[in-house]
């Protein structure tokens, strides 16, 4: 079973995460963020991966290291659980409409961190929630994750739309690039041998 647990706590965080990237996409998400959770509970939903986080975070400030630190933790989560990433097939994409808006996700599990994205979120804020965060979220992930990822918004007027669709296709790119390919289960797919 491909499965990690991070704990993590720092001066504004305490977090701890764990990940099965061969669940069913069961989830008990708890950050003080309501819409956090609900961004990483369909996450969890569409890539199958069994999800648990917990943090307690300085959100009488806001949430951005909560969100910062979490997408860290599940970055690195994701990394340990992989290990040697022998048998995957690397590479994921997909193009997911979420009604108005349509949003391409492309990831390759490279062992080199990067997030490049175009997204245009209209609104300042969904809820509670600062959109900005997105992208320091999916920095985090990429970064730790070791995962090439782009993520580009083709259609989209509402900002919960274009920020929901963006994680679910994030979810979907993710579970494709990381399922095993049964011919080549004992091979890394790079041709340097390792990732």
């Amino acid at each position: 079973m491909r499965s990690a647990s991070i704990a993590r706590k720092t001066g504004e965080t305490d977090i701890t995460l764990t990940l099965n990237l061969d669940g069913t996409g069961v989830s008990d998400c708890k950050t003080g963020c309501g819409f956090l959770d609900h961004m990483l509970t369909l996450f969890s939903k569409h890539a199958h991966y069994d999800l648990s986080v917990s943090c307690i975070g300085d959100t009488y400030v806001d949430y951005h290291h909560t969100v910062e630190d979490i997408g860290i933790c599940l970055g690195k989560a994701f990394a340990e659980a992989l290990g040697t990433k022998c048998g995957i097939r690397r590479y994921g994409d997909i193009l997911l409409p979420m009604d108005e808006a349509l949003i391409l996700s492309a990831v390759d599990v490279s062992g080199r961190g990067g997030f490049y994205s175009a997204l245009s979120i209209p609104a300042a804020k969904v809820g509670d929630f600062d959109t900005e965060l997105c992208r320091e979220f999916f920095i985090a992930f990429a970064n730790n994750a070791g995962v090439t990822l782009h993520i580009r918004q083709l259609a989209g007027e509402n900002s919960h739309h274009i920020i929901e669709g963006a994680f679910k296709a994030l979810a979907r790119s993710l579970a494709t690039a990381t399922s095993i390919q049964e011919n080549f289960q004992n091979e890394i797919p790079s041709t340097k041998g390792i990732i």
